[in-house]
């Protein structure tokens, strides 16, 4: 799967997909057999195997095919044209399946230990057979435990290095990049986060879901025009901005981790924007699992607060010198001069900060919040950590321009969370 290939029109498959939805367990067996072989020999030639459906999310099925023993597994991905946890009342394209597979397919060109293996894709069924990682847990509940994950900010950094310097400007031929950006086109899951990222969070709609004892914070943000105007910036530059081919969802619950390992799952939501979103997405991560240990168990875990800081400071910092590596390299005489990489950077992280400002809010204010906050159970107490949560986020929108290095954003940082 390349840019190059014929695109492939899914419109019809959109309406008669459910004629090809996996029938029973035997039907999805068959399937992972047909589509693994030799690429994981023990499965291929293992006698007995069981399905179990371990989908967590709101929109796929998602099935392990095992043996009883679990010593061989694969994981196959299904989309049907809608939202699976509402049905044919919200339609989504099957585009986004294909997306992901080739999404997933060029991160392993960029950073093959950092994603699961892609064995097999078919269009016909939008389905996708990949490595089983569940020898690795999800980075949300690792949080919730305070694993330390002494490599996560390197793996992380690198990780957005590689897919975001390989899918720009400075490393892509000018025609092959364009005709990348037409073919990740992939507007269903855009306009979901359009919505939920820049719109409904900022206004009382309805599909909010807010803290009552927040509710009042809530009001005054909504009421904030200056915010407004800085948001409604960002969200052009996320709409007009093709700069690099961005995972689109990059959160906790698309990580899994282990001590010494880390891999990005389900990046469905790709499409060329702004790179600086794909890293403040990831960096906001960090910093609301930091808000929530500032109530977690009964007050501040100050020790982790420290490590899930130091774990955005060493993305960035492994971030911005591997990417300056690479710019160093580019074909391009235009972008070889000095100074055009320091340029780029900066910029990136001036977008990152304001993009991840708006998740901080969309997480406490929005439809979808994090497990992380969630776990405080009295209402009051996680008011006083979304509260946290909720400044922060205003803050670096606001000064996203004038925040110019990590040092001057821990700073800030460190100041909410000590508040």
């Amino acid at each position: 799967m390349t840019a190059q290939d014929t695109l492939v029109d899914t419109s019809a498959a959109a309406t008669t997909l459910v004629a090809y939805q996996f029938r029973d367990d035997a039907d999805v067996i068959d399937f992972a057999r047909q589509h693994v072989g030799d690429q994981h020999p023990a499965f291929a030639q293992a006698t007995l195997l069981q399905v179990e459906e371990i989908g967590d999310g709101n929109i796929n099925y998602v099935y392990r095919v095992c043996t009883p023993d679990h010593s061989a597994s694969v994981i196959v991905k299904q989309g049907l044209p809608w939202v699976r946890i509402i049905g044919e009342s919200w339609p989504l394209s099957l585009v986004r399946v294909r997306i992901e597979a080739e999404t997933l397919a060029f991160e392993a060109e960029c950073a093959a230990d950092l994603v699961p293996a892609l064995y097999h894709f078919d269009d016909a069924r939008s389905a996708i057979v990949m490595e089983d990682i569940g020898d690795h847990r999800n980075l949300r509940h690792a949080f919730i435990d305070r694993e330390p994950l002494p490599m996560l900010g390197q793996h992380m950094g690198r990780f957005l290095a590689a897919t975001l310097y390989r899918s720009s400007d400075l490393a892509l031929d000018a025609h092959d990049k364009k005709v990348r950006i037409a073919r990740f086109i992939n507007p269903d899951q855009c306009k979901i986060t359009e919505d939920l990222f820049f719109f409904d969070p900022f206004c009382d709609h309805e599909r909010n879901s807010i803290n009552p004892a927040l509710r009042p914070d809530a009001e005054a943000l909504w009421s904030d025009q200056q915010l407004k105007v800085e948001v409604a910036e960002l969200k052009l530059r996320f709409l007009s901005a093709p700069e690099a081919l961005l995972h689109g969802d990059l959160h906790a619950g698309s990580i899994f981790v282990r001590d010494d390992s880390t891999k990005i799952i389900d990046p469905e939501f790709a499409f060329f924007g702004p790179a600086g979103f794909d890293i403040g997405s990831w960096m906001a991560g960090l910093w609301l699992a930091a808000c929530a240990h500032t109530e977690l168990e009964a007050g501040a875990n100050n020790a982790y607060i420290e490590q899930l800081c130091a774990h955005a400071t060493t993305s960035w910092e492994t971030f911005s010198a591997l990417y300056h590596a690479q710019a160093l390299t580019t074909d391009d005489a235009s972008f070889a001069a000095a100074g055009v990489a320091e340029r780029c950077l900066q910029r990136m992280l001036s977008d990152a900060i304001g993009y991840a400002g708006c998740e901080l809010v969309r997480r406490t204010l929005g439809l979808a919040h994090v497990l992380e906050l969630e776990s405080i159970e009295d209402g009051e107490v996680r008011a006083r950590a979304e509260r946290r949560a909720l400044a922060l986020g205003r803050e670096l929108i606001l000064d996203r321009h004038t925040l110019t290095n990590m040092a001057a954003i821990d700073v800030v940082i460190r100041r909410h969370l000590a508040s």
